[in-house]
This record gives structure tokens, C-alpha cells and sequence, in this order.
């Protein structure tokens, strides 16, 4: 008789490769990654109901942004609207609809392309190495080196307050911490054996990031992706509350706490209104990917194991 654990020659091995397709193992592992937590959960809710709020609320919107309501300044809630006026008599409620799919947006998209020009710059930098390494990384440090709000304001002074303008400064801001990260990842991977086996069969960098270097790195890149899209919505209502970001009549929530700050003297919650839509949003982007970090280092560990 054999003892338990013990495998003799004539007994087959257990083939490591086949454990992968187990069923109760892909069931296991899929209940587990649906235990996201109460946290993750309320995260989700909340985003999900400012991404409900940015598609369809200038449809559901009771008035035009820049619609004036009454001549009152800073009109007490439930008299003129929901979330009552502003400082000229603009419907708060209908104003915070419209500024959520301004800020949303510009940000969303400032952050798409970030995100599109880091990865492909780190990638190409850790891939292609020597001098191309060299130039890129010292170019994104002399960016760095600026501070934000700094450069921000060099290039919307240099070039105006546009749109095409805004999410071109937050994309070049938020970009370097991009690159520096997609270099890092790159770097770790590159030297692994079936990155030289690529390079070996004569394999471009272009065929070595898309085939090797990416798929490896999806999970980081996707928790970096919510971290900067926070960034940027924060970064975009900065600017707006310094009059350097949306301008009037658009509705944007950075812009909103600017144009209402005077209320706080009066006791009207106008500008406290925005501030916590930016708050709740950037707080549920934030459990969501601490959520997602979670269960991606429990994952490895599991695998390790």
C-alpha cells in the first residue's frame, strides 16, 4: 500500500498544465473574484450613478445650464429648484447635471490619451533601450520637473482656455507618471526568457510590446488607469476653480464652487454641492481600485503558491 501524497512510477503525475482547466478551480476562483467587498460595492454604485447622471441628465435636466430662474442670488433649496440658485439664479440641480458630463468627459478623455501615449513611449523605451531610453526618459523627466498647476498655466496662458487646449495640458501632465510606470513594467519584462526568445527569432519591438510586454502588464495599468482618471478630474476642476479650466456659461463643478464661494457667507450649500460630487466620485474611483489591487495581489499569491 502507498502512502498518502506518494507517487510511484507507475502512478501518473499530475500534469501542472491541466490543473489550470479544472472546473472547480475556474469556479472557486470566479466566486472569488466576486467578493469585492462592501466597500468596492458602494464604490461601484456611486459611480455607476454619475456615469446614469453624465449620459442622461442634460436630457433629464428641468432647465438649460445657463437658464436663469429667479433674481434672487443664492435662493434657499425647494424655492426656485431642488438644489435652489446660484449666485445669479441659475438652477444648481441643472447646473451640477451638465457640469457632471463636462468634468466626467474632459476628464475620461484627458485620460485616454495620457494613457495612449505613456504606454506606447514606456513600452518603446524599455523595449528598444540604449539611446531611445535615454532621450524619452530624460524629455518626461524635464516635464516632471515642472510643477502641475506650474505648467498648466505656462501653456493655457500661452495658448487660451479651449477645450482642445484643457485636455491637451492634462494629458501632458498626467502622461509622465504614465510613461514612468509602462517603462518600469517594460524593464521587468523585457529581460524575462520568452522576451529573448522573441528577440532571438528576429521579432520587431513593435510585435515584442504588442505580443509580450502588454498582455503581462494589464492589471497594474488598468488600477493606474483609475488612479489618473481621479487625478485628472481633480486636475480639470482646479483649473476651472481658478478660471483657467471650463468657462462660463458651461457647467462645470470646479467652475461651480468658484462662481458660488461667496454663498458660504450667506449660508447657501451652492458651492458645497459640486465640491461633493467631485468628493464622492473620485472617493468611489478610489475603493474600486483598491478593490481591483486586492484581488490582483491575492491572485499572484495564489499562483505562487
Amino acid at each position: 500500500m502507498n502512502k498518502p501524497g506518494v507517487t510511484t512510477r507507475n502512478e501518473p503525475r499530475p500534469n501542472r498544465a491541466d490543473d489550470g482547466f479544472d472546473t472547480e478551480r475556474l469556479a472557486i476562483t470566479g466566486r472569488r473574484r466576486l467578493e469585492l467587498g462592501t466597500s468596492a460595492w458602494v464604490g461601484i454604485g456611486i459611480l455607476l450613478l454619475w456615469l446614469f447622471v453624465a449620459f442622461f441628465g442634460p436630457a433629464l435636466s428641468p432647465y438649460d445650464q445657463g437658464e436663469m430662474i429667479s433674481y434672487d442670488s443664492f435662493s434657499p433649496m425647494g424655492e426656485t429648484g431642488l438644489l435652489g440658485g446660484d449666485f445669479i439664479g441659475r438652477d444648481v440641480f441643472s447646473r451640477l447635471l451638465f457640469g457632471a458630463r463636462m468634468t466626467m468627459g474632459l476628464a475620461f478623455i484627458a485620460t485616454v490619451l495620457a494613457f495612449l501615449g505613456g504606454i506606447i513611449l514606456g513600452f518603446t523605451a524599455a523595449a528598444a533601450g540604449e539611446w531611445v531610453d535615454q532621450i524619452l526618459s530624460r524629455i518626461n523627466d524635464a516635464i516632471m520637473a515642472f510643477p502641475s498647476i506650474m505648467l498648466a498655466l505656462i501653456v493655457i496662458a500661452s495658448l487660451g482656455t479651449s477645450m482642445p487646449v484643457l485636455i491637451l495640458t492634462v494629458c501632458l501632465i498626467e502622461a509622465t507618471p504614465v510613461f514612468r510606470l509602462a517603462r518600469a513594467l517594460g524593464m521587468d519584462i523585457s529581460v524575462m526568457d520568452y522576451v529573448d526568445v522573441a528577440r532571438a527569432r528576429g521579432e520587431s519591438v513593435w510585435w515584442i510590446i504588442r505580443r509580450e510586454i502588454f498582455p503581462n502588464t494589464l492589471a497594474p495599468l488598468a488600477a493606474e488607469f483609475g488612479l489618473r482618471y481621479t487625478y485628472s478630474i481633480l486636475f480639470i476642476s482646479a483649473l476651472s476653480f481658478l478660471g483657467l479650466g471650463v468657462q462660463p456659461p458651461q457647467a462645470d463643478w470646479g467652475a461651480m464652487v468658484r462662481e458660488n464661494l461667496m454663498g458660504l457667507t450667506y449660508g447657501s450649500l451652492a458651492p458645497l454641492i459640486p465640491a461633493a460630487a467631485i468628493g464622492s466620485l473620485t472617493i468611489s474611483i478610489n475603493l474600486i481600485v483598491d478593490a481591483f489591487l486586492a484581488l490582483s495581489n491575492r491572485d499572484v499569491s495564489e499562483e505562487m503558491i
